[in-house]
């Protein structure tokens, strides 16, 4: 499995605008070939910054993959006004996440 990670650093006075233009564009994603799933995540410090982590089958199937699509294009066009600086991206390598012993 390959993790993305984009840190998405939103203006702060729209973060709730935010949140619902996310779940307006999100079924663009879901739909993407390799997709596994994703979670979107407020930072508790900083609600003004989210961590969009999406799981894909290959790095391949996200890049060249999704993000040369006409749903990239579009997804992006529905987010980009919100953001308060460039998102940065990065990828990692892992399996899914272990279930810890529930007596630790």
């Amino acid at each position: 499995m390959i993790y993305e990670i984009a840190l998405l650093p939103v203006h702060k006075e729209r973060v709730e605008n935010f949140r619902q233009a996310f779940a307006r564009v999100a079924p663009l994603l879901c739909r993407a070939k390799g997709y596994c799933g994703h979670m979107l995540a407020q930072g508790i410090e900083t609600p003004e910054r989210f961590n969009l982590i999406v799981r894909w089958q290959s790095l391949e199937d996200h890049t060249p993959g999704f993000e040369a699509s006409e749903d990239h294009r579009i997804f992006m066009l529905g987010l980009e006004e919100y953001f308060a600086e460039e998102p940065q991206v990065y990828h990692i390598v892992g399996a899914a996440f272990a279930l810890g012993d529930p007596a630790f």
